[in-house]
């Protein structure tokens, strides 16, 4: 048997009659939060490139997998197996250029070429007028600028970031190092002047987002 396999096990025995009563309350809703603190774990250990911690933090995720995935199965909705199944044919559908006959000569190819599969995999495609794609509203601010900007830049409409100069000024004078000071310096800002930098920069990112799609209509 399979050290997955075993896992798989030892949470069936967790969940069952006779196994843990903490394991068999637990929900996908109630499992929620501890998925994003396993995840910042996994993160913190990725930065600090320490290899033991990453090795158990993969762990914790995986069992965060492992548990959803059984709580699904007892409801009747889905297994870990088709989970496992899943985002395996996914990847092998998703990278012709490996498994088929198209080529990719660099990540940027292989970029446009993934973007394009998706979309055609879509049951209900996205309205073609649509600048952004649904981003997930538990992003992270940060991430969440991050990625509109991203897609700005994929359809060609930086133009629209009124402060477009002034960024790219910026970015012409960031390393690593600078970037970290400044963003810290802004959290520090905003602390000494009571706002929440996370709200307010998600706030600044919601107006952009909407002003963006009403000029493209």
């Amino acid at each position: 048997m399979s050290a997955i396999e075993d896992l798989m096990k030892t949470m069936v025995r967790l969940r069952g009659s006779d196994g843990c009563p903490w394991d068999r309350e637990q929900t996908h809703q109630s499992l929620a939060r501890c998925l994003i603190e396993e995840t910042a774990e996994l993160l913190e250990a990725i930065d600090g490139n320490d290899m033991e911690h990453m090795r158990e933090e993969l762990g914790d995720v995986l069992l965060q997998v492992v548990f959803h995935a059984r709580i699904a199965e007892e409801a009747g909705h889905f297994s870990f197996d088709e989970v496992a199944s899943e985002i395996n044919q996914k990847l092998i559908r998703r990278h012709p250029h490996v498994f088929g006959s198209a080529t990719a000569k660099n990540s940027e190819e292989v970029h446009k070429q993934w973007d394009e599969i998706k979309a055609a995999e879509k049951t209900n495609r996205p309205d073609p007028e649509k600048v952004f794609k649904d981003l997930p509203k538990v992003l992270p601010a940060l991430l969440y600028a991050w990625d509109l900007t991203k897609q700005l830049q994929k359809k060609e409409l930086l133009d629209e970031i009124p402060s477009r100069e002034r960024i790219e000024t910026l970015a012409g004078e960031l390393d690593e190092e600078s970037a970290g000071e400044k963003l810290f310096e802004i959290a520090a800002a905003c602390r000494l002047a009571g706002i929440d930098p996370e709200s307010a920069l998600r706030r600044h990112s919601g107006r952009l987002k909407e002003a963006v799609e009403k000029a493209a209509k």
